[in-house]
């Protein structure tokens, strides 16, 4: 999943990115509301964590401007403003939560997949296709029990397939959920991931649908 990080401090901003990277989420980092305001524009992601404090435009302005242009992209405010009243203004300004710094990087996490289940409409940790079961949380990933090594690409890749079983989901969607600025993408980049993760799961657990993406297959 990509996500839009939006904050002004460098030393906290540097260690979100990089924690964040570590679980497998492609993070861009804008450090201004304008900047973040751009980004949403001229991309689609999954998540926006947004601190309040921001240079220029300010988190609560670009939070409310976001939902007036109905953008339903889920916000976690992460801010150091702990008063019930910013909680409830920021709440009330669209945000899907709300938290206070400092946090573990582990309550993030949790609340991350929390927003997304609510979003996708479904209450449960773990997504399942068939024999097919994958532990968003844990990382991990079980066929007919079995647990199946995964990289942190191909599980990312395999997320976003199982999240919507149904959907075909093109090249350019996948790039663009999967990886951030700066990163280089290979012209066949998602291929090789394909590969793998047929090679893993089966030759039919991926389908291809030429001239348009892929979508989960069936798994034996």
């Amino acid at each position: 999943m990509r996500i839009l990080l939006v904050e002004d401090d460098t030393l906290i901003g540097s260690g979100l990115q990089r924690g964040l990277q570590r679980e497998g989420f492609a993070v861009d980092w804008a450090q201004e509301g304008d900047a973040a305001t751009l980004a949403l524009r001229t991309t689609s992601y999954g998540l926006v964590l947004l601190d309040l404090g921001l240079p220029g435009q300010d988190g609560l302005t670009l939070l409310a401007r976001l939902r007036q242009r109905k953008d339903d992209v889920p916000v976690i405010i992460i801010t150091a403003r702990d008063a019930v009243p910013d909680r409830v203004a920021g709440l009330d300004s669209g945000a899907d939560d709300y938290l206070v710094k400092p946090f573990a990087l582990d309550e993030l996490l949790a609340r991350m997949r929390v927003v997304r289940r609510r979003q996708a409409g479904h209450s449960q940790t773990t997504l399942r296709v068939g024999p097919l079961r994958l532990d968003p949380a844990q990382h991990r990933v079980w066929l007919h029990e079995v647990e199946i090594p995964m990289t942190a690409r191909e599980f990312a890749l395999l997320l976003e397939l199982m999240q919507q079983p149904g959907v075909v989901v093109s090249r350019e969607q996948l790039e663009e959920r999967m990886y951030g600025w700066n990163e280089e993408i290979g012209s066949n980049t998602i291929q090789v991931h394909i590969h793998n993760l047929r090679r893993k799961l089966g030759t039919q657990a991926i389908r291809n649908v030429r001239g348009v993406g892929y979508q989960m297959g069936e798994i034996d």
